[in-house]
């Protein structure tokens, strides 16, 4: 593939290779062997990732636009407005894709197994009549129909909610005449509504869509008049969050005032029944300040995301994942002193095979521990009720000094965030909100504890949050570690965060925004320089995404070099692999399963001493230039041997495995003949308690 020069380094788009993510999670809502009931929850999570490609990344997009700089260019050489084409047509296409899914793959699936969603048309009289006074109880006494004339200006939608326009012929009580009304259903209202299994006609599993019902009453609330035709539809906005934090005196009263704010962004995506009229749809895209390309027609509700719902609504095992118990080291077994644990040697913990509890245990003693002076942690996402901030709340109370470094930025978990500052403060814990203009995202517990008359640091880093919840659903790594050198890099960096003043360079960790970026850069140079004398070299590195220009350019020239590079990154990839001269020698592949891998790992062969790397930064231009990020070293040669036997269950994967080409395409990895390898799968039964009906070695 010839490329043509360019003083950038030739890359994909970001965009469309989030939305090229985004079709591969489709994908898993479309496949046979995933279970049925997690098959709609696939489907779920494509829709909450449009959501949010939509409200960050195409908003960006058009607020770069709307200042005028429409005409500058992406990484991927081209400009916002040409982007925003290609968008259109990619997500148009994906939309289209969920939504047959949905109707003729997962619906027909569902209601074999008696599950089902009880269509207007197929409701028997005891079902109306139970729905009738649902409506009259539940439902009417929240609705606010608001009529459109000169006394009634549209009103404010706020992003996400769902919303009907309804098109009306007659005057009211007033003698006014309207073409148009708006219904808003409040948040609070479920979209799915259960029907009562004892009722005529009915299963244990049937529900009706809160839209059919509202379609079904509407004419009820507009007495007198006559209700030409009722359509849903969704408007999605632009969620970010603007602060001028060089020009406030608390960030936490400034996030609260500007949270309020948030659903009422500029408009980005307008989603509408695949039926309503033309007319109305002109309408709403006036009011919107919409274009065609922005317009999204579906056939069924207008939020797939609020069918999740489901999961928990219906008790079916067979139709999920088979259950798992995550394991724990039996290092850390029932009444093992941590401390003394993690003093004999690191500890290394893969979430969610391995059980996040140790974490929990570890502040639990050290709550409880009177040798234990001080506890510092860093709080990027832990939604409240969180068992993390129960225990260093208990810290606290119990005197230790305990320091919170809480990032109020973390998008979508700014106001609980807000919630556990504030409960941590009245606590009596310092919390601090990190640092003007950089997020704080490295994941960082640091524990001071005297020991035979001298101060001892135990430290845990891992690559994902302290949030109990997802590490059952995240694959993540974490390192319990008692290094003096590591804990002395760790206490340092807690100093930077929270007082002020240089900070000498850590001498084992990376960190962002200082070591980390040129870190990486020097270890892959390393790599091309063997090699170019004739010694052996490897890069294996696994990410979410891989976007910064720096780092592509800098893997670019090792693969020049002969250097042998493979690359597992679930999301985002701008990189182009496999183009001959450019980057012959990069693989580069995704892992879509049951678990988001969400882990990040460097690996250098090194001369055949490897280093290898755990990180919260993935190598990104955002956490290499403008985040908090740490990457520490897995020094420990059993530890390191581990997690290299697991990259390679990866980079072997043929089920759930995705390959890049040159052109931007994923395709499946799937060779005729092979034995079936499926990393993950491999992993629940290396690691967890698996459950007692798998006989044998899944592969």
């Amino acid at each position: 593939m010839n490329l043509p020069p360019s003083p950038r380094p030739p890359l994909l788009d970001r965009e469309l290779s989030q939305l090229a993510f985004n079709r591969r999670v489709l994908a898993q809502a479309n496949d046979p062997e995933v279970p049925l009931l997690e098959r709609l929850y696939f489907l779920c999570i494509t829709a909450t990732n449009m959501d949010q490609f939509f409200e960050v990344r195409v908003a960006g997009l058009k607020q770069r636009l709307g200042l005028g700089l429409g005409l500058g260019v992406l990484d991927s050489g081209q400009s916002p407005s040409q982007v925003l084409v290609q968008i259109s047509k990619y997500a148009h296409s994906l939309v289209r894709e969920q939504y047959r899914v949905l109707n003729e793959e997962l619906i027909p699936a569902l209601e074999a197994e008696r599950i089902r969603f009880r269509r207007r048309t197929l409701w028997t009289p005891p079902i109306h009549e139970w729905i009738s006074h649902y409506y009259a109880s539940d439902l009417e006494p929240v609705l606010s129909p608001i009529g459109h004339d000169p006394t009634h200006p549209f009103p404010r939608i706020l992003s996400k909610s769902l919303n009907f326009i309804v098109s009306l012929a007659g005057r009211d009580a007033f003698g006014r005449e309207t073409s148009y009304a708006i219904v808003q259903a409040p948040r609070v209202l479920p979209r799915l509504v259960h029907l009562p299994a004892d009722l005529a006609d009915t299963g244990p599993y049937d529900f009706v869509f809160l839209s059919s019902i509202i379609h079904a009453h509407v004419q009820q609330l507009f007495p007198g008049m006559r209700v030409l035709g009722c359509f849903q539809f969704r408007v999605t906005r632009n969620s970010e969050l603007y602060l001028d934090e060089d020009d406030m005196d608390d960030i936490s009263k400034a996030l609260r005032l500007e949270l309020g704010t948030r659903g009422y962004g500029a408009t980005v995506r307008l989603e509408v029944a695949s039926h309503c009229p033309r007319e109305q749809v002109r309408f709403l895209l006036t009011q919107f300040e919409l274009e065609e390309q922005d317009l999204y027609r579906v056939d069924g509700p207008v939020n797939l995301g609020r069918l999740s719902a489901l999961l928990d609504l219906v008790e079916r095992p067979e139709l999920k994942w088979p259950p798992m118990t995550p394991s724990i080291p039996l290092r850390l077994g029932d009444g093992v002193d941590y401390f003394a644990a993690i003093r004999q040697r690191d500890i290394l913990l893969h979430h969610p095979y391995e059980s996040f509890a140790p974490v929990l245990e570890l502040l639990r003693q050290a709550a409880h521990d009177p040798c234990v002076l001080a506890i510092k942690q860093t709080l990027y996402r832990t939604a409240p009720p969180s068992a993390v901030v129960d225990l260093l709340v208990e810290a606290a109370l119990a005197s230790k000094e305990v320091t919170v470094i809480i990032e109020l930025r973390a998008r979508f978990d700014e106001a609980e965030n807000i919630e556990l500052a504030t409960r941590l403060q009245e606590a009596g814990a310092h919390v601090v909100y990190g640092v003007v203009g950089y997020k704080i995202h490295a994941k960082m517990l640091m524990i001071v504890r005297r020991e035979n008359g001298e101060l001892r640091r135990y430290v845990h880093l891992g690559t994902g949050n302290y949030h109990p919840d997802t590490t059952r659903l995240y694959a993540d790594y974490g390192l319990f570690s008692a290094d003096r050198a590591m804990g002395e890099d760790v206490h340092r960096l807690f100093l930077s965060l929270t007082g002020l003043g240089h900070v000498s360079r850590p001498t084992k960790l990376l960190d962002a925004p200082f070591s980390l970026r040129d870190g990486l850069l020097q270890l892959i140079a390393d790599e091309a320089r063997a090699v170019r004398h004739g010694r052996k070299s490897r890069i294996i590195i696994k990410a979410n995404s891989l976007t910064e220009p720096g780092m592509i350019q800098a893997l670019y020239e090792a693969s020049q070099a002969g250097v042998k590079i493979s690359l597992i990154i679930r999301g985002m990839c701008t990189l182009r692999p496999g183009v001959k001269g450019l980057s012959e020698n990069i693989h580069v592949r995704s892992i879509i399963g049951r678990f988001l891998e969400h882990s990040r790992v460097y690996y250098f062969h090194h001369d055949g001493k490897p280093l290898l790397y755990l990180s919260s930064a993935d190598p990104m231009e955002r956490n290499l230039l403008h985040r908090v990020e740490v990457a520490f070293p897995v020094e420990a040669p059993a530890l390191r041997r581990r997690i290299r036997r697991e990259l390679t269950l990866f980079l072997r994967d043929n089920r759930q495995a995705w390959a890049l080409g040159p052109d931007g395409a994923y395709r499946t990895v799937r060779p005729r003949g092979a034995i079936v390898r499926r990393a993950q799968q491999q992993l629940l039964w290396n690691l967890s308690r698996p459950p007692a009906q798998l006989k044998q070695n899944p592969g």
